[in-house]
């Protein structure tokens, strides 16, 4: 294949572009080290070495790094490994070594992150929240199901902060609050079942 361009991203590293489409980012040193410049051809070879010796180890460390700040989906990894001008073959790499070492698992995080946020928050928003982080929505429903969550008591703790007052609110605070409980994945029966309790 052959480089099209180099990018300065900053002042030690570039974003290499071939003709065959794959960018990866390079630093200064390797670009130099490995005779990496625009024009010049970038032998199959070359590309190994550089997969075996940069790519592969990078990836790894990168991943390393990110779990260390907090815990990820395999998604949310491999996502964040690819925008940071890792190639293709060494983001599977590293996925594929931390699925064996067990550093990623969706279902660990699934259920902790509902475990963690169950107390505060509906089924439908926690849901929500886990596809949007690459779950998907058989093991999120698994997750959800395996866990207790009161939704009723979620709701009567969140009229309680709002202030709520069943006996002295009007039909436009009823509606705002209706709404409020909406938008947060509560279901209307549940809302209107705690909203027009009497006790």
């Amino acid at each position: 294949m052959r480089i099209v361009s180099i990018e300065p991203l900053d002042r030690k590293k570039s974003r290499v572009l071939t003709d065959e489409g794959p960018a990866f980012v390079l630093c200064s040193g390797e670009l130099k080290t490995y005779g990496i410049e625009a024009g010049g051809e970038l032998t199959e070879e070359k590309y190994e070495l550089l997969m075996r010796e940069v790519f592969f180890r990078r990836a790894r460390e990168r991943m390393f790094r990110l779990l260390k700040a907090s815990d990820k989906t395999e998604a949310e990894l491999r996502r964040k490994l690819a925008d940071g001008g890792c190639p293709a073959e060494a983001v599977e790499a590293a996925i594929a070594f931390g699925k064996e070492k067990r550093y990623i698992d969706d279902r660990r995080y699934a259920q902790n992150y509902v475990e963690y946020h169950g107390s505060t928050k509906s089924r439908r928003q926690l849901a929500a929240e886990l596809a949007s982080r690459g779950i998907s929505r058989e093991l999120a429903q698994e997750c959800l199901e395996e866990t207790e969550l009161d939704e009723r008591a979620q709701i009567e703790r969140l009229l309680k902060k709002r202030g709520y007052d069943r006996d002295q609110a009007d039909q436009k605070e009823q509606q705002k609050t209706m709404a409020f409980l909406s938008r947060r994945g509560f279901s209307y029966e549940a809302i209107l079942d705690i909203m027009h309790k009497k006790y």
